[in-house]
């Protein structure tokens, strides 16, 4: 039995969360950085994209990891599943517009679900490195290593004919000195798949258990190379994260902007970000449960795309908040790994407009459930004839009919960051708020109904294993996305 809740339209309604116009997603950024991480108590399943383009054979990759990884620990994935995770957690455009004031409101009838939430041996090499396991997966060959010193770690690469880039050594250190081990990746041209002359790598996976929950992000600054913006997408049980060792901040929400923001959202976004940006400061964009989204640009991940990202390890029976942090850094704005951190539950970037046209709250404000979400609004009032004697104004809306060219409005990002950055108070329609910390939030009345489940240099080739971990290939490289 489904209860029905009925309410007027002229109540505030907080199930319609806007018509989705377009998305703030990794197109945005020129040097970008993108994970999904799912974690649950100890296990972390870590997957990565690649944009490298060049010779396969130029092609290899080093990532720090807590323990002897082996076949049954990592695979490849579809590409497609970082588009789809990144599209759910960007901050969005939405419309809305104010309906006849001369029309009796209708009764709404608001449905709440009623469903439940849901190994090889050792061989040492000389040079104090030694290799604990060898495989292959996909086109990589790879290896696992430890070391006893970092310069060891260094010439046995420097041997095995890595071209490593200047300062590798200094960079090594810590991870030798803390036992740490290499997963160490080589593509096999034989095994690559070409889309026309263009080589295209697989995605990684890998899944370890470590009592810390951290990102090892201090090897991508030898490839790095001016800004540089990271996004980290985590997958957990019912549980937001957000970081201990840095500042935290949520993005302002819930501004309504002018209509110019449709022909260029990721100028808008752009500058609005760059106010919020600061040094060791990762701003949180996107924090909801992954099962549903309002408003939603596709459908949200389904039992097996969850599965694809390491659920198929976890099997959790609980639903998963999918979380998006986005941090924006130079080569001294990393002196030291993310370290991951549970954050308590956070709200905002809902409801429907006001009658007067505002929103109740621009803000992230401590819930008991997480519904935040990066979310900018334009508005649409109404500019026909009023015909009645006692109007009612500010009911508010999807698009009538007549109005689908927002609806095939193409995206804003298609081109990348803007040109020319615009003035950004010249496209708000209300003041910027004050920054919230999230990790002293204040506490707001909640919605009083709930929202219901709805539907550089390049030389010999270019790399996009982003500026996080530690990628070897011929000269000094610049990190790309390519789209």
């Amino acid at each position: 039995m489904i209860p029905l809740l009925i309410t007027w339209f002229v109540t505030p309604v907080y199930a319609f969360c806007g018509f989705y116009v377009s998305g703030a997603d990794s197109s945005l950024y020129n040097d970008a950085t993108m994970v999904v991480m799912m974690r649950s108590g100890t296990q972390t399943v870590l997957s990565m994209q690649n944009s490298y383009q060049g010779p396969p054979e130029a092609f290899a990759m080093v990532v720090p990891v807590p323990q002897v990884l082996q076949k049954k620990n990592v695979k490849t994935l579809p590409r497609e599943i970082f588009s789809r995770v990144d599209a759910l957690a960007s901050p969005r455009l939405v419309a809305y517009w104010e309906r006849d004031p001369c029309l009796e409101p209708p009764v709404r009838m608001l449905m709440k679900s009623t469903m439940a939430e849901k190994v090889p041996s050792a061989r040492k090499t000389g040079l104090g490195v030694k290799i604990e396991a060898q495989f292959q997966v996909g086109e990589y060959d790879i290896v696992v290593l430890s070391a006893k010193d970092s310069s060891g770690l260094d010439k046995w690469l420097r041997k095995e004919k890595y071209n490593i880039p200047k300062g590798a050594n200094k960079v090594l250190e810590p991870y030798v000195a803390a036992g740490t081990k290499f997963f160490v990746a080589r593509v096999d041209p034989e095994r690559v798949t070409f889309e026309g002359d263009r080589a295209v790598l697989s995605p990684l996976r890998m899944n370890y258990d470590s009592d810390s929950f951290s990102l090892p992000v201090r090897l991508g600054l030898l490839n790095a190379q001016g800004l540089q913006d990271l996004l980290v997408h985590i997958l957990a049980p019912g549980q937001r994260y957000q970081v201990a060792n840095y500042d935290n901040v949520f993005i302002p929400t819930n501004l309504r902007v002018t209509e110019d923001v449709q022909q260029d959202f990721a100028g808008f976004y752009e500058a609005l970000f760059s106010q919020v940006a600061a040094p060791r400061t990762v701003v949180t964009e996107y924090s909801w449960d992954a099962s549903w989204c309002d408003p939603c640009p596709q459908p949200a991940l389904n039992p097996s795309e969850l599965a694809t990202l390491g659920n198929d390890l976890i099997e959790s029976p609980q639903s998963f908040v999918l979380t998006r942090l986005h941090y924006r850094y130079e080569a001294d704005g990393l002196d030291s790994d993310l370290v991951f951190e549970a954050g308590p539950p956070m709200r905002g970037g809902q409801g429907t407009p006001l009658p007067d046209g505002t929103f109740a709250d621009s803000g992230a404000h401590a819930s008991s459930s997480n519904t935040f979400q990066g979310r900018y609004a334009i508005l649409h009032p109404w500019t026909e004839e009023v015909t009645c004697e006692k109007p009612r104004r500010g009911n508010w809306a999807g698009p009538p009919k007549g109005a689908s060219e927002v609806a095939t409005a193409r995206s804003a990002l298609s081109g990348g960051v803007a040109k020319a950055t615009p003035k950004l108070a010249s496209l708000l329609q209300d003041p910027l708020p004050g920054l919230e910390a999230s990790t002293a939030p204040e506490a707001a009345p909640e919605p009083t109904s709930a929202a219901p489940k709805s539907s550089g240099c390049q030389t010999g080739g270019s790399v996009g294993w982003w500026g996080l971990f530690l990628v070897f290939v011929p000269g000094w490289l610049r990190i790309r996305v390519t789209r």
